[in-house]
């Protein structure tokens, strides 16, 4: 009974601080993530000879880095200059849709438009769009400290070994952790790898469809679906839904929103069905409900960002607890077959 009530207690306190401390954690886990991309980045050009031999260290790191920064930025202001050009579009998008709306109820026989007035009572178009120029210049604002922990992160690399073994008294002890951060370490830097060239082929085909179909703010949208496909399940459907439902009320027509929709979900089904699975495989070891409860029990944490993260976290809490007999049994419940010594 009193270990129940430790660890209920246990559990709340690092639910608290995960809440309360959200604002400096989030930018915290994407440093960590930016680290892991400048360590890929590093190791690929490590295989040129120039860069090995000739380049030293510091001036990689800083290459990257400034690399990395300066994508970002470019990113951001793109997807700025679109949403400002889909606001000063607003007006002619509300007739458009007063328009499909008419369709509908020439089609059907069916009076819509009071109904769908009723439910978009409140929904205010513009207002959105502006809340999400404002999450990306917040995020913006947050690049320069989610940088430095990055690169502290690096400079902590040569040291954070022999700072681990002198944490342990003895040398069984000191292998069982490093192996476990290896393990951790392969598993995070494989599923982002992986992750990452899979969206950024989802969104780079959806650019080119949405561009072929002459959707307005074509790169906006291609950049939401590469965000939300890294939510699992529900985020390639709604990153095909987004942008389908704004042919509506650009065009006017259903035409090209069944278009679009069809076009977008094969793109999500052949990458999601096809190729998803020849890469990805079943190196994550994740019981689909747990996938499912971490991306809400995440998402009410930290939002947008946890429903993103929810994955990897999840994994990384699998295998920690399949390390320690007390907690196995937790990392069993949270694998898809029991097996939790191939998580990797």
């Amino acid at each position: 009974m009193k270990k129940l009530a430790y660890s209920v207690i246990g559990i709340g306190g690092v639910l608290t601080i995960l809440i309360l401390a959200k604002s400096t954690l989030i930018p915290f886990v994407y440093g960590i993530i930016l680290w892991f991309l400048g360590r890929y980045f590093k190791k690929v050009l490590h295989k040129i000879p120039f860069f090995k031999k000739r380049i030293p260290n510091w001036l990689i790191n800083t290459f990257i880095f400034v690399i990395i920064v300066f994508g970002i930025s470019a990113i951001s202001r793109l997807i700025t200059n679109n949403i400002a050009d889909l606001l000063a579009n607003s007006e002619a998008y509300k007739s458009n849709l007063d328009s499909v709306l008419n369709q509908i109820n020439s089609t059907f026989q069916i009076d819509l438009s009071q109904e769908i007035t009723k439910s978009l009572e409140g929904f205010d178009y513009t207002s959105i769009l502006g809340n999400i120029a404002d999450t990306l210049s917040g995020a913006l604002g947050d690049l320069v400290m989610i940088v430095l922990y990055a690169v502290f992160l690096f400079s902590e690399e040569a040291s954070l070994s022999e700072k681990i073994k002198k944490l342990f008294d003895s040398a069984e002890k000191y292998e069982k952790v490093t192996a476990m951060l290896s393990r951790i370490n392969d598993t995070l830097r494989d599923y982002i790898r992986r992750n990452t060239f899979l969206r950024l082929l989802t969104c780079s085909a959806g650019y080119v469809f949405l561009s072929i179909m002459g959707v307005d703010a074509a790169f906006f949208w291609a950049f939401l679906m590469f965000a939300l496909n890294y939510i699992p399940t529900v985020g390639s459907l709604i990153a095909t839904l987004f942008p389908a439902f704004f042919s509506l009320i650009q065009f006017g027509d259903v035409k090209p929103f069944v278009i679009i929709l069809v076009g977008l979900g094969v793109v999500e089904w052949f990458i999601g069905n096809v190729l998803e699975p020849k890469l990805m495989g079943k190196s994550l070891n994740l019981s689909p409900l747990v996938t499912i409860l971490a991306l809400v029990g995440w998402g009410q944490i930290w939002g947008f960002t946890g429903m993103l993260l929810s994955t990897p976290i999840t994994v990384v809490m699998l295998i920690v607890f399949s390390q320690f007999q007390n907690t196995r049994g937790v990392a069993i419940l949270l694998s898809e077959n029991g097996d939790v010594d191939a998580v990797f």
